[in-house]
């Protein structure tokens, strides 16, 4: 089997967060429209007894994919409410589920939360009631992918670093540049590598593009790769269009990625600590 390793790039996505306020809370009986309407909870009253959540992969674990990794267990048992989990492949998934209704949170990343908040389906929250809130690092307590003219809709949960995912039989030494997945090139073993290397499939990918930029045509003047002008929005664009004619799938399964790895001789892919960390415990 392939070794993976990985180096990291500067861009962290836009963080994750847990988004709406009503789960394991009293029902307010008036609809989410009303509840929306009326701001956020003043208090915590008695549970519910379940909570529902759209989450990522890997974010809410009750031991079936690791036994080591077991953090649902404990809060059933210590707060008897009762959690169930639907997993989400992608943002634009979390933002179907969450638009048919009957779920209390979702982990939504940036690229989706705004989509939530505007869209009316999640409720402001109340800082005052997260005991931790103080300890959140205040470049995301405020941060605009939740925060909406001064309302909070979300709690950040993390962040991570999109890495730059390699198989070792193919790079001896760590690829120095993202140039190994953004521009024809043969690779350390001879090959091109047109057809093996991945890509994220999703709009947020573009500053992804964006960031390469940054170091490769510093002319543009990227400062953020999240925050574009035209000019060098049509450059990010181009080099993706540039980058179309290698690769070999466009990725959002974090699961399947990782099988295309072990099983279809991917060289390289922007990637998660996820998946690298599911594929160096094999």
């Amino acid at each position: 089997m392939p070794r993976l390793g990985r180096i990291a790039s500067r861009i962290a996505g836009a963080g994750v967060l847990f988004l709406a306020g009503l789960a394991c809370a009293p029902d307010r009986g008036s609809g989410d429209e009303q509840a929306r309407r009326a701001g956020p909870p003043r208090s915590i009253g008695p549970g519910e007894g379940a909570v529902s959540i759209v989450a990522w992969a890997g974010y809410i674990e009750r031991g079936e994919t690791d036994k080591s990794y077991d953090w649902v267990t404990g809060f059933e048992k210590e707060t008897g409410c009762k959690v169930s989990v639907k997993t989400a492949a992608t943002s634009d998934e979390m933002v179907a589920l969450m638009n048919e209704g009957g779920f209390d949170l979702v982990t939504a990343s940036g690229d989706a939360s705004l989509r939530l908040v505007h869209g009316g389906r999640v409720q402001e929250i109340n800082t005052a009631l997260v005991p931790s809130w103080g300890s959140i690092d205040p470049r995301l307590q405020n941060a605009p992918w939740h925060t909406v003219d001064g309302r909070h809709y979300g709690v950040p949960y993390q962040w991570g670093a999109n890495v730059l995912a390699y198989n070792t039989r193919v790079f001896p030494k760590p690829p120095q540049s993202w140039n190994v997945v953004f521009e024809e090139m043969t690779l350390p073993d001879g090959k091109s590598n047109k057809g093996r290397v991945q890509a994220f499939d999703g709009p947020i990918y573009v500053a992804d593009a964006a960031l390469y930029l940054m170091r490769h045509r510093p002319e543009l003047g990227i400062a953020d790769p999240y925050a574009l002008d035209r000019a060098q929005f049509e450059a990010a664009i181009a080099l993706l269009r540039q980058q179309r004619r290698i690769v070999g799938r466009y990725w959002h399964d974090a699961v399947a990625q990782v099988d295309d790895f072990v099983n279809e001789g991917v060289a390289a892919s922007s990637s998660w600590p996820y998946q690298i960390n599911l594929l160096q415990s094999r």
